[in-house]
């Protein structure tokens, strides 16, 4: 059954810039937790640590394509070598200016610099299994037997991501509870410090760099329809994420059991772990486009259910089906993308899948936190609902787009 796992991990290099791949993302769980944790220790206000995370969100959101597509040009290791030095050196700033109480604006400064040289490392990683598996291809695999251990890879980094978003919080608040409130922000800058260095260690397994030309005779990723089929709608989901998030923990508070909030959240992860895995060992016949609007439809309905959660229990219930959607669909949103366009646009690419993610999530936290204060927690599971129905409707404009895609889905422009 799960003999597609073990032929992926038996190719040459593999674990080499997985593992380290997923030690170097670590910060994209733990970075957002941290900062409230040292913010709020030292000015004793939400709404400054609040406003912080989200010019981080935002600032992240458009400065990771940039760098993807930096990466596409002069290759990864060269792109990673400039980058994470600046950042690393900034989030030291930041958490130096935050603990001597510098003036705010100082503290807005060095994170808008950290975040200005973020990675979408998750995207470098898979443009490395599509490279590996793929040598020889023009893009992704054509062959069936390809096409499934890209997908199991792909299904392998989305299962690698919720592990992520289990330990992440898990470690940046065991961290700022037990050591310091800046411990949280610390641990961060260490995973990257570790992870970075191994994963451009393993150049074996590195795509190769395509220079920009002086004529580019692609058009730019983001007009491509087929990238902006998905990317409308995967802004939409990141509203799902955040509100989720934010409204899980306020039901848990309003029932005394604020304590529980992180358990809640990581059985929503696991359903989409298990997901993850199921996904992998399948041999789909369907395209990815399909999948892709199927699972995007099966994640509206399973998010109907939490509006009648009235316990912890039965919300923790409903959490772990609606996760059983997540990963699937992230999957596919990704296979969707990278098959639209060239080698030398597909890291990039696979960027911009959720770049606009942290904006959406930024948009429904902020909406969710206003619903709860008004009307309740329980009231509030309408925001990712609605976020949902909306990313559904998102994908409406694009129907020939996605009508091309399922009919004839390797088709590129």
């Amino acid at each position: 059954m799960f003999s597609a796992y073990f032929t992926l991990f038996r190719t040459p290099g593999a674990l080499r810039f997985s593992l380290p791949g997923v030690i170097a993302r670590m910060p994209i769980s733990m970075d957002s937790l941290a900062l409230i944790f040292i913010v709020v220790a030292v000015s004793d206000s939400y709404a400054i640590a609040g406003a912080l995370s989200a010019v981080a969100s935002v600032t992240m959101a458009l400065a990771t394509p940039h760098w993807s597509r930096v990466a596409d040009r002069i290759g990864q290791s060269a792109m990673l070598v400039r980058v994470i030095p600046i950042k690393v050196t900034a989030f030291v700033a930041f958490t130096f200016l935050v603990l001597q109480e510098t003036p705010t604006w100082t503290w807005f400064v060095s994170i808008i610099i950290a975040e200005a040289f973020s990675v979408n490392t998750g995207g470098l990683v898979r443009r490395r299994w599509l490279h590996i598996l793929n040598p020889d291809k023009t893009t992704t695999a054509e062959d069936e037997k390809d096409r499934h251990l890209v997908n199991t890879a792909y299904s392998f980094e989305a299962l690698m991501d919720e592990v992520v978003f289990i330990l992440g919080p898990i470690i940046v608040t065991a961290c700022a509870t037990s050591i310091a409130p800046a411990a949280g922000v610390i641990s961060g800058i260490i995973f990257v410090a570790i992870g970075f260095p191994l994963f451009i260690s393993a150049k074996a397994t590195e795509p190769p760099a395509t220079p920009k030309r002086d004529v580019d005779p692609h058009p730019a990723v983001i007009r491509n329809k087929r990238v902006q089929a998905v990317v409308l709608a995967t802004t939409l989901l990141g509203g799902f994420f955040g509100s989720i998030a934010i409204v899980t923990v306020a039901f848990a508070e309003a029932r005394g059991h604020e304590s529980q909030s992180g358990i809640l959240l990581a059985i929503w992860a696991l359903g989409s772990a298990v997901a993850a895995i199921i996904n992998g060992v399948i041999k789909w016949k369907l395209p990815s486009a399909a999948r892709f609007l199927i699972f995007l439809f099966a994640l509206t309905l399973l998010s109907i259910p939490m509006l009648f959660a009235h316990s912890i229990t039965w919300l923790a219930v409903a959490l772990f089906f609606n996760g059983f959607a997540i990963a699937p669909l992230v999957i596919n949103a990704y296979g969707v993308a990278e098959g639209a366009v060239p080698p030398d646009q597909i890291t990039e690419t696979l960027t911009w899948v959720v770049a606009g993610m942290p904006m959406g999530g930024a948009i429904s936290s902020a909406l969710s936190g206003q619903i709860i204060d008004r009307f309740g927690a329980d009231i509030a599971f309408w925001v990712p609902l609605g976020f949902m129905i909306a990313a559904c409707a998102a994908t409406l404009p694009y129907f020939q787009t996605y009508k091309g895609l399922i009919g004839y889905p390797r088709a590129r422009d």
